[in-house]
């Protein structure tokens, strides 16, 4: 079968739409073809493997959650300080609950982490990889913070996702509003 960009994101999408709705179990070459709605047998002409499917994912996850570039090239226009990083850091709330499915499928991936070998290594080198690009991307547009508070924001942004996208502990919070609280407490503002 002749390999194609469209089909490999068809696929890669369904995988990570099964990988969000059945867990890691319903992650099968065949759930993807339903979920795909494509022949029998075509996922498994892309991934080979188990694993195959897996750096798909993340490539897939990381795709999809790329920032907006109209949005960016807006905030990269201001004067950098605190504001600004606080609605660097909306912003990626909004991207990471919008696309509901990808996160989910990514947490269902650091579940799997704790089981398989492969996952683990492929998740921590591409959690790493993601961790040190905003550190760059926080020095390069002269945001306040450094890398240790960085890395704060991740473990809380990464709990809020995870309220939010499962049983929230306050359903009426307003969401924004904790990330500006946030984005003061830890930097100081």
């Amino acid at each position: 079968m002749v390999r194609n960009l469209e089909r490999r994101t068809l696929l890669s999408d369904a995988a990570v739409s099964v990988l969000a709705q059945q867990g890691s179990r319903g992650l099968t070459h065949r759930a993807i073809d339903l979920e795909a709605k494509v022949p029998k047998g075509t996922a498994s002409n892309y991934f080979a493997s188990r694993d195959d499917i897996i750096d798909a994912i993340l490539v897939r996850i990381g795709e999809r959650l790329s920032p907006d570039p109209d949005i960016h090239a807006a905030l990269a226009a201001r004067t950098p300080g605190i504001d600004l990083f606080t609605d660097y850091l909306k912003d990626i709330v909004y991207r990471l609950t919008a696309e509901s499915d990808v996160m989910i499928a990514l947490f269902e991936l650091r579940l799997e982490a704790t089981r398989r070998p492969h996952v683990a290594d492929a998740l921590a080198s591409w959690r790493r990889n993601g961790l040190a690009a905003d550190v760059e991307f926080n020095t390069s547009m002269g945001l306040p913070g450094d890398a240790s508070d960085i890395t704060l924001f991740h473990y809380a942004i990464d709990g809020l996702v995870f309220d939010r996208l499962t049983v929230p502990l306050d359903d009426s919070a307003d969401v924004d509003a904790l990330v500006e609280t946030l984005a003061r407490r830890i930097l100081g503002g």
